[in-house]
């Protein structure tokens, strides 16, 4: 009975799980446009429930936007999986875990603090933060730890910082989220590459663009970390958000590092 068991979780190794968190870049703030045939090696695990979309908290669909929650936009998260099919092996597919927040600070992933700064949220926050049953990070490691059942994690992917904008603790505040990520998901310590995108660049005349010199300096932390350039990535008018083409751009961005990561070559 013990063998069947172990045999029933067994992971394939040919799948490869990403987990990818944030606040409003993450989630996909764009609108879907031709963005709609998704290779099915494309696969994403609904984080909630979406029954207008036929989606349940926990199962794998074919990853159409959007890969946040059910009102959420395209984001980098769409065309670094889309990159990534294209590029690895067809014997290969690629899974995606989104848990973000928009307009949340990375206190909210502190699973020691999220509790307190859940409580003097504005009530738009609070209502997002609801969805994942008040406690996004928890929400992450369950999914995760479901997606260990079925294949491999390969890597984080976090879009990040507007909210701690000028915050020169944030890297060390990132350093104890991966770090608790790998220890409750019992992955070595280091062991999982974290991709940290730019935020929209000051060529785009990004709001937030002073913090990219902050996100900058996360491998002096992280070793395990790598920075995603946003220059020329295409913002939306607020300056806050990039716009479709933008997110395309960055995450075939997250895709390449990723790929040269994994050792396989890649077209951009």
């Amino acid at each position: 009975m013990l063998l069947l068991s172990s045999l029933a979780y067994t992971q394939d190794s040919s799948f490869h799980i990403y987990l990818c968190f944030g606040q409003s870049n993450m989630e996909g703030n764009a609108k879907i446009e031709t963005d709609t045939i998704v290779d099915p090696r494309f696969q994403m695990l609904a984080t909630v429930d979406c029954p207008g979309l036929n989606r349940q908290m926990g199962h794998w669909y074919t990853a159409q936007s959007p890969l946040c929650r059910c009102r959420t936009g395209l984001g980098p998260a769409d065309y670094f999986g889309r990159k990534m099919v294209e590029q690895l092996p067809a014997s290969i597919r690629v899974g995606i875990i989104n848990v973000s927040v928009g307009g949340c600070k990375i206190e909210l992933f502190d699973k020691d603090g999220y509790a307190s700064y859940v409580a003097t949220a504005p009530e738009w926050l609070k209502n997002m933060v609801n969805e994942y049953d008040g406690n996004p990070y928890a929400r992450l490691v369950d999914m995760a730890k479901r997606a260990q059942r079925a294949g491999a994690i390969k890597g984080i992917l976090l879009h990040q910082g507007e909210s701690n904008t000028g915050d020169t603790t944030w890297p060390l505040k990132v350093k104890k989220v991966y770090d608790n990520l790998l220890q409750d998901l019992q992955l070595p310590p280091g062991s999982l590459p974290l991709l940290a995108g730019e935020l929209v660049n000051a060529d785009q005349g990004g709001t937030c663009a002073s913090m990219n010199k902050i996100i900058a300096t996360l491998p002096q932390v992280i070793p395990s970390a790598y920075i995603i350039s946003s220059a020329g990535c295409t913002d939306a008018p607020d300056n806050l958000h990039f716009n479709a083409q933008g997110y395309r751009m960055l995450g075939a961005r997250y895709a390449a590092r990723m790929l040269s990561l994994l050792g396989y070559t890649h077209a951009q």
